[in-house]
């Protein structure tokens, strides 16, 4: 009986001293868990991270509020010059003579009556002489005023290409960044543990999310405003095949007669 009290003396001697030993450790883990952080929110992570991959953050978001600000002004934009385009293919349609298109087009100054006035101004520099090179000037003004109208409603779409094609890899930059950073934080902590990794990585693949949010949308937003433009661009074809059957009527059109003079 003697023996067994001394051995359970010397058990319980042995796990006080095992357990004083550990203490110290646990509360140094504690306190390396209580100074880590704990805001992973998304702007939690932005106010921790890495100053390159804090501006790589703001360029995304910058990137991302330019291509909704085209969407928005483009989308205006083009509202309003098709329904103006569908007004003077209508007055096209419904003119007897050049004189009457160009008369009802008045200052406006959208494409078609630009195209208007363009073909008019030729046939007052032709003398109202409609020879065979005629119908070759109007088209080829008529193409210029074309072509014009459709680089003026496509500025700002080149921008959108930009944001869709480079924004993901500046996400992928600053996620690289990140990454290295958290391997760095490693090194210095002397640690594998993943509460002191994640931040840096979580941080990290936040720059990816928003080089994707910027460049997603402006992809899309790109390939809509290049149908609309394309449409467009078909209303002005329409204007311009119109304003050459025109021409063409009033040239096949017999030249008044002089009145007879009275004897």
């Amino acid at each position: 009986m003697a023996d067994r009290a001394h051995i359970a003396r010397r058990c319980g001697a042995a796990a006080l001293l095992g357990g004083l030993i550990l203490l110290p450790s646990r509360a140094m883990a504690a306190a390396e868990m209580v100074t880590l952080p704990r805001d992973l929110s998304p702007w939690g992570m932005f106010v921790g991270a890495d100053v390159v991959v804090k501006a790589v953050m703001i360029g995304l978001a910058l990137a991302s509020l330019a291509a909704w600000t085209v969407w928005l002004s483009k989308s205006i934009e083009l509202r309003r010059v098709a329904a103006q385009a569908r007004r003077g293919l209508s007055v096209l349609e419904n003119g007897s003579s050049l004189a009457q298109v160009e008369a009802a087009c008045g200052e406006a100054s959208d494409a078609v009556s630009q195209m208007i006035r363009s073909v008019a101004r030729e046939a007052s520099l032709s003398g109202g002489l409609q020879d065979d090179g005629f119908a070759d000037r109007v088209a080829l003004r008529l193409e210029r005023v074309e072509a014009a109208a459709a680089r003026r409603i496509a500025i700002g779409t080149g921008l959108l290409a930009s944001i869709g094609a480079v924004a993901p890899f500046v996400g992928l930059f600053g996620t690289v960044w990140g990454i290295m950073n958290a391997f760095v934080g490693i090194s210095k902590a002397n640690t594998t543990n993943l509460a002191v990794v994640a931040p840096g990585i979580a941080e990290a693949l936040l720059a990816t999310a928003l080089g994707l949010v910027a460049a997603i949308p402006a992809v899309v937003i790109y390939n809509h405003l290049s149908r609309r433009i394309a449409s467009y661009r078909a209303l002005l074809g329409d204007a311009s095949a119109q304003l050459m059957l025109l021409i063409s009527r009033e040239a096949a059109r017999p030249a008044a007669r002089p009145a007879r003079a009275v004897s």
